[in-house]
């Protein structure tokens, strides 16, 4: 396909007052609103409105938050809203049963006509082990053994129903033809289920698989399974790298280039001048907890920075090397790089991990940031972005009013929806049940 063909993928990355951490204490926001389902229902219209591809929505098992809804059931009352945006989850594979997520996905698929997506982590925090019964959080390693087989197995789930098992015969008294609805006596290295699902094949096969490791594990298990890649990149040199890295994996899991799409994280401050995007962004700064910034990046790198000057480098040489980690390997490099490479003091790498926590920040007019997309795009950086407002839902409607069109204007994206499902809205071929006989081919 080539460049004039292919067009943007955008997804939004939502949550409750914006992504820089600073940004609940803005005078605009409306914190009190992290856990009113309406405040997310105008910011899901609002990207719809725009015509994006899906959005997204993380979680995490431990800490604190005021405004953090699970994310299963948030989606399901978004669906209720919207008629075309594509709705994905973060679900962990180390603290869930295979059961379960299979069941919820197969559920909110039904229930969107077909807009699911799942966002598959290892879940990269240390503490959450406590919350589930265990002592230590499993190598990382291990995890992504895990969840290689966890994904296997939840695909034999879905597939368990073939296509056409329910029948709603009134006159034959047939609802379901049970000799389509098949056990799968799955019997791995972690985990072992009989089956059959409970609930019938989603309407797009699976969910749409999305991935959002960078490690080395991440990208091996996404050019396996995966059919979109968030990741966070800094510039355009790294973000070429990454994606011709994992692009060039798929062929030996029998893919093409086109059935993986890579949207870096971008987090952008829109405003008519570059003036006032600036003066934002300084004011976002200035609400900064330097104490909680400084814990926080220190969980990051492994090491405590409380006792370093703040206006001192990061101590490189005291780190203890990504090997050492046992969480987000690749957003540890990440920070290492970014500090090494522009010669950031401790204070000035806070500010820039606020906005998005290593994710690309963006801080000007609408044409500049347009300018910018298209230039990862044309120039094998990306097939879309993951955007991350720094401020909800002011910078979502910026980037829907202003962007957009910009965008639209230029040809790299849609003016209307073309399909119904997110498998549509992707590109994405619907998986077919391979596993047993297809009853409409053999002319049954």
């Amino acid at each position: 396909m080539s460049t004039q063909e292919r067009k943007l993928h955008l997804n939004a990355f939502i949550t409750g007052t914006g992504h820089h951490e600073a940004a609940w204490r803005y005078p605009a926001s409306t914190p009190e609103l992290g856990l009113d389902i309406r405040h997310y229902q105008k910011i899901a219209q609002i990207a719809e409105r725009g015509l994006l591809d899906s959005l997204f929505v993380a979680d995490g098992y431990s800490g604190r938050s005021s405004g953090k809804l699970e994310p299963f059931t948030q989606l399901a009352a978004l669906a209720a809203v919207t008629e075309h945006i594509g709705l994905i989850a973060t679900v962990g594979t180390t603290y869930y049963e295979p059961f379960h997520v299979t069941r919820k996905f197969a559920s909110l698929d039904h229930i969107s006509n077909g807009r699911a997506g799942w966002n598959i982590v290892t879940t990269g925090t240390e503490s959450t082990a406590y919350n589930f019964g265990l002592d230590a959080h499993p190598e990382h390693s291990l995890r992504y053994d895990y969840a290689e087989e966890f994904v296997e197995l939840t695909k034999q789930l879905w597939d368990s129903w073939e296509d056409d098992a329910v029948k709603y015969d009134k006159a034959g008294g047939v609802q379901v033809d049970d000799s389509k609805v098949h056990e799968i006596n799955f019997k791995g290295k972690y985990y072992s289920v009989k089956g059959p699902l409970n609930i019938p094949r989603p309407p797009q096969g699976y969910p749409v698989l999305v991935q959002a490791g960078s490690s080395e594990k991440g990208k091996e298990l996404a050019a396996r399974t995966a059919e979109v890649v968030f990741t966070a990149q800094q510039t355009l040199e790294e973000a070429q790298a990454f994606y011709s890295d994992v692009k060039s994996r798929l062929a030996k899991y029998g893919r093409t280039p086109d059935q993986l799409h890579i949207l870096p994280g971008l987090s952008p401050i829109i405003a008519d001048t570059e003036a006032e995007a600036r003066e934002i962004e300084e004011e976002l700064n200035g609400f900064i907890n330097l104490d909680s910034a400084v814990k926080r990046l220190s969980e990051r790198v492994g090491i405590d920075l409380s006792s370093y000057p703040l206006d001192g480098p990061l101590p490189i040489d005291e780190l203890p090397g990504v090997d050492a980690i046992n969480g987000r390997k690749g957003r540890y490099q990440l920070v290492v790089d970014l500090a090494v490479r522009e010669n950031l003091t401790i204070l000035e790498l806070t500010h820039r991990l606020a906005g998005a926590r290593g994710h690309i920040t963006f801080t000007g007019t609408p044409i500049q940031l347009a300018d910018l997309i298209e230039r990862w795009f044309k120039n094998g950086g990306a097939d879309g972005f993951n955007i991350m407002p720094q401020l909800y839902p002011s910078g979502l409607e910026a980037f829907v009013d202003k962007v957009v069109p910009e965008l639209q204007n230029r040809g790299l994206f849609r003016t209307a929806y073309e399909g119904k499902t997110l498998r549509d809205h992707y590109g994405l071929a619907r998986p077919a049940n391979t596993r047993y006989r297809q009853s409409i081919e053999a002319g049954n």
